[in-house]
């Protein structure tokens, strides 16, 4: 699971230049990550330590478990211990200001991993997937498992979820995904008939998946009680995806009288992968995190050694104090037809642990 496989070759090519360089060679690099309840971040943080140690540096990793006090004072831990660089999956992106303001004051510059972090100047380079992309990918599976794109022509029922509103992420994943499903709204091919299509209605905080599979409830007894059916639920978050399949299964879906609907996703997480080879959870989008980490370590290789790291968008992530120059990796969708090709073919699942 943590293997790198071939990307992992150009950080291998790298390592003997940068254990040779100079005021960088051995130095401490901070990274905090949110969880571990989430599968991914546990492969983030590993595939960053890895790759770091490979280029001879030291690496204090640490999780918040999602508690925000943890976090800051894990990064000015960090900052005390001596760290030359920190690399920080934000919790809550506006909730760390001070401590990157305490960072900056010692000269030590900061990559944002995955969630951009807001609201402060001392954010230097952003690392992260096409969040906007991700969105439209959703929204695009989930129709064409409605038969849309193929000509069916509705009125399908859908419900929308969002993400942890104090992520910036959500809100990328969120506009990107409605500028593909609002038109199909608008011209009555899709209704939301539970009537909440706004961000805030939709959002899920901290990611939830207990919370997200109670509004899928509430939504069901309230809106779907007299035998209207859902068709398709967009979720942004593979987490969230099998809280709102629970709800559903519990409501008498996933029978051949009534099947599950379109249920979208994100993260290729082992359940909701299985969920998809079960014919459960329709698709995730598949967003190798090895390749996030590797391009976050030349990020950060290239920082220390006084360079200017490679970059591919300076334009769509402002803070709300800057622009944070960035680089964007492609996002991929995953379903029942091309899981194999995609997840075993890279390496970043065995057949094993699929079954």
């Amino acid at each position: 699971m943590t293997a790198c496989g071939s990307s992992q070759k150009s950080v291998d090519a790298e390592a003997s230049s940068a254990s040779t360089a100079g005021g960088s060679a051995g130095a401490l690099i901070g990274v905090t990550m949110p969880t571990k309840s989430s599968e991914r971040w546990i492969h983030d943080g590993d595939n960053l330590k890895q790759q770091l140690e490979k280029l001879g540096y030291k690496v204090d990793l640490q999780y918040a478990e999602n508690d925000i006090p943890t976090q800051a004072n894990q990064i000015e831990n960090q900052i005390t211990k001596g760290a030359k660089l920190l690399i920080i999956a934000s919790i809550d992106g506006t909730a760390i200001t001070s401590q990157l303001q305490e960072a900056a004051d010692s000269k030590i510059p900061v990559i944002a991993y995955d969630r951009l972090i807001r609201n402060s100047p001392n954010v230097d380079y952003y690392a992260t997937f096409d969040n906007a992309k991700v969105g439209v990918q959703q929204a695009t599976s989930l129709l064409k498992g409605l038969g849309v794109d193929s000509g069916k022509k509705g009125p399908f029922n859908i419900e929308l979820f969002g993400g942890s509103p104090d992520d910036n992420n959500a809100t990328f994943f969120w506009n990107g995904a409605m500028t593909v499903l609002q038109p199909k709204i608008d011209d009555g091919t899709l209704k939301v008939k539970s009537g909440q299509t706004d961000f805030k209605q939709a959002a899920i905080l901290r990611w939830d998946p207990a919370t997200a599979q109670k509004r899928m409830e509430d939504i069901i007894t309230k809106t779907y009680s007299g035998g209207d059916k859902i068709d398709g639920v967009l979720s942004p978050y593979d987490g969230l995806s099998i809280g709102i399949l629970s709800a559903l299964k519990s409501s008498g879906y996933g029978t051949k009288g009534q099947p599950y609907p379109i249920v979208t996703g994100q993260d290729a997480e082992l359940a909701s992968v299985k969920s998809i080879i079960a014919g459960e959870q329709y698709s995730t989008i598949f967003k190798d995190t090895r390749n996030l980490a590797e391009q976050t370590v030349k990020m950060a290789d290239a920082v220390l050694k006084g360079q200017k790291p490679e970059v591919n968008n300076e334009k769509d992530y402002n803070n709300g104090v800057k622009v944070v120059p960035s680089y964007l990796l492609d996002p991929v969708i995953v379903d029942k037809d091309n899981y194999k090709d995609v997840l075993i073919g890279s390496n970043y699942y065995t057949e094993d642990q699929l079954k």
